[in-house]
C-alpha cells in the first residue's frame, strides 16, 4: 500500500515518512469512520425516488394535486431531515469535545437507527415520517460534525487530504445505493412495501457506523487535550504502526505537546464563549472560520443536492420519460459521482491541492448548468417525442457536473475546513462548517421543487442561476483560498499567521507576556502583533 501510494501521490511530504505509517490500520479506521457520510448519501438519495412512487403518493396524499401542493408536501419531507442534520452538527461540537470523538460517532448512529425506523414504520402518517426524518437528521449532522474531524485528526499529513475526503465518497457511494435500491424496489417490488423497504435500508450504514466505530481508537489529538499524554502518544503509535520511541512518533508527538502548550499560553478559559471569543476576535482565527463558513455554502449553492433529492424531477424536465427510467438514469448519474470521487481521491486529492481542485471545477460546473439552463429555455423538449440531440448534450452535463463536483467542491470544502483551524477550536470551527452546510442545504432542499414549477419553463432559470453562484465561486478562491496540501495539522496556524506563543517567549519573555494578557482582554490580532 505504501509502495503504491508513492508512485500515485506527488506530495513533498511523503517523501520523508516512513513507510509503516500508511499501513492498512489507518484506512479501516476511515473508512469506518466515513460510514457517516454513507448515511447522509443514502438518506439524500432515498427520498428522491420514493417520493415519485405512486404507494408512496397515493399513502400520504400527494397523488391528484395541483404541482404546487406536491412540491410544497415533498420539500417539506425532504427538508425536514435537513433541519434535523443543523442541529445535530451543532450539539455533536461540545459532545466530541466533552465525550471524544468516537463515542460522538456512536451515539450519532445510534440516533439515526431510531429515527430511520420510525419512516419505514410511519404508515401514511405525515408527522410520524417528519419526526422520523429529523431524527435521523440529528444523528446525520452529528456524524457529519465529527466525521471529518476525526478522520483528519488521526490521518497523516500527506494523504490527509485523500482520507478527509474519503467522507465524500461514502457520501456519493450511499447515494448511488439509495438510487438502485429505488430502482430494484419499483420493478420487483410491489405495494407500500415499495417504499418503506428504502426507507428500512437507510439503517444499513448507521449499524455499520457503530460496529465499525466499536472498533476503532480515540482520537490521538483528542486525548491530548485531555491531558491524557500517554494514552495519545500510544494511541498515535498504534495508528502510525510505528514504536513509541520512533522519530517520526516522537516528532508528531512533540508537535502536538507544542501546539496545545502554546495555546493555553496564549488564551486562558475552555468556555464555549472564551472559545468564540478567541474565534472572532483574532484575525487569523476569523479568517478561518470566515472560509469555513462561506465554503459550506458555496458546496450547496452549486446545485449539487438539488440534483441529488429531485434527479427524477429533474431527468423529466429534460425529456426523460417514465418513472423506470428516470430512476434508471439517477442510478447512472450515483455511478458518475462515485467513479469521479475514487478517481480524484486516488490520483488528485493529495497531488493537485485543494485551491486548484476549487477553481477548475467551479468554472466546469458553471458551464454544465448554464448549457442546460440555455436548452431548457430555447429548445425545451416537448412531452411524447424523443429526446433531441442538443437534449442529450443536456442529460450528458448533468453526468459532467457530477464528476467536475467530485473534482473539487464535494470532497475538498470538507478536507479543507477540517484542517485550517487551530487545534483548540477545530471541533468548533468544524461544527459551525457543517452547520452551514445543512442549513443551506435544508434551503436547497425547501426551494428547488418551487424553482422548477416558477422560474420558467420547465424551470430553465434554476440552472442559470446555480451557474452563475458557480462562477462566483471561483472568483472567491482565486483571491482569498490560500493552498494547503501537505501542511501538518500544526503548522496551520503559522499559514495563516498566528504568532508562535512558545517562540515568543523564548526570544522576548516579557513582549510575550504582555501579548498573552493582551489576548486575554479581547485585543486584535493586529493589536497584540504590534505590542
Amino acid at each position: 500500500m505504501s509502495f503504491l501510494l508513492r508512485k500515485i501521490v506527488h506530495n513533498e511530504a511523503m517523501k520523508s515518512d516512513p513507510k509503516e505509517i500508511y499501513g492498512w490500520r489507518v484506512y479501516l479506521l476511515a473508512c469506518s469512520a466515513c460510514c457517516g457520510g454513507m448515511l447522509f448519501g443514502m438518506d439524500s438519495g432515498i427520498i428522491g425516488g420514493v417520493l415519485t412512487m405512486d404507494p408512496f403518493q397515493q399513502k400520504y396524499g400527494l397523488a391528484d394535486k395541483p404541482d404546487t401542493v406536491t412540491a410544497n408536501l415533498s420539500a417539506n419531507i425532504v427538508s425536514t431531515l435537513q433541519a434535523g442534520c443543523f442541529a445535530g452538527a451543532l450539539l455533536a461540537s461540545p459532545l466530541a469535545e466533552k465525550m471524544g470523538r468516537r463515542s460522538a460517532l456512536l451515539i450519532s448512529a445510534l440516533i439515526s437507527i431510531v429515527g430511520t425506523v420510525m419512516q419505514a414504520a410511519a404508515s401514511g402518517q405525515l408527522a410520524v415520517m417528519y419526526v422520523g426524518r429529523f431524527v435521523t437528521g440529528l444523528g446525520v449532522g452529528g456524524a457529519s460534525m465529527v466525521n471529518p474531524l476525526y478522520v483528519s485528526e488521526n490521518a497523516p499529513r500527506a494523504i490527509r487530504g485523500g482520507l478527509t475526503g474519503l467522507y465524500q465518497l461514502f457520501i456519493v457511494f450511499g447515494i448511488m445505493l439509495a438510487f438502485w435500491i429505488n430502482y430494484g424496489c419499483l420493478l420487483h417490488v410491489h405495494g407500500t412495501a415499495m417504499y418503506s423497504v428504502p426507507l428500512a435500508t437507510q439503517a444499513i450504514p448507521a449499524v455499520l457506523l457503530f460496529v465499525g466505530m466499536s472498533l476503532c481508537n480515540e482520537s490521538p489529538r483528542w486525548l491530548a487535550k485531555q491531558d491524557k499524554w500517554e494514552q495519545a502518544k500510544a494511541t498515535l503509535s498504534k495508528v502510525r504502526a510505528l514504536p513509541q520511541s520512533h522519530p517520526y512518533i516522537v516528532d508528531e508527538f512533540n508537535d502536538i505537546v507544542t501546539q496545545l502548550e502554546n495555546e493555553r499560553q496564549l488564551i486562558g478559559g475552555s468556555g464555549f464563549w472564551d472559545l468564540m471569543r478567541e474565534m472572532w476576535l483574532i484575525a487569523p482565527n476569523r479568517k478561518r472560520a470566515a472560509y469555513t463558513i462561506i465554503l459550506m455554502i458555496c458546496q450547496q449553492m452549486t446545485g449539487t443536492n438539488a440534483i441529488n433529492y429531485y434527479a427524477p424531477q429533474i431527468f423529466k424536465n429534460l425529456g426523460v420519460t417514465g418513472n423506470a427510467t428516470n430512476l434508471f438514469a439517477t442510478g447512472v448519474y450515483g455511478i458518475v459521482k462515485t467513479v469521479a470521487c475514487a478517481v480524484f481521491l486516488i490520483f488528485v486529492a493529495d497531488s493537485l491541492g485543494r485551491r486548484r481542485s476549487l477553481l477548475w471545477t467551479s468554472v466546469g460546473q458553471a458551464l454544465a448548468m448554464l448549457y442546460i439552463g440555455l436548452y431548457v429555455r430555447i429548445s425545451p423538449p416537448v412531452t411524447g417525442e424523443p429526446v433531441s440531440p442538443a437534449g442529450y448534450v443536456a442529460l450528458v452535463c448533468i453526468f459532467l457536473f457530477a464528476a467536475f463536483f467530485q473534482f473539487g467542491w464535494g470532497p475538498v470544502c470538507w478536507i479543507y475546513v477540517s484542517e485550517i483551524p487551530t487545534a483548540r477550536l477545530r471541533s468548533l470551527n468544524v461544527a459551525f462548517g457543517a452547520a452551514t452546510q445543512w442549513l443551506f442545504n435544508f434551503v436547497v432542499a425547501r426551494a428547488v421543487p418551487s424553482m422548477l414549477v416558477t422560474m420558467g419553463s420547465n424551470g430553465y432559470g434554476t440552472y442559470i442561476f446555480f451557474a452563475c453562484f458557480c462562477f462566483a465561486m471561483g472568483v472567491f478562491v482565486w483571491f482569498f483560498i490560500p493552498e494547503t496540501k501537505g501542511v501538518s495539522l500544526e503548522r496551520m496556524d503559522e499559514l495563516f499567521g498566528v504568532v508562535p506563543g512558545a517562540e515568543l517567549k523564548r526570544n522576548d519573555p516579557e513582549r510575550a507576556a504582555v501579548q498573552v494578557e493582551a489576548v486575554g482582554k479581547r485585543a486584535t490580532f493586529a493589536e497584540v502583533e504590534n505590542i
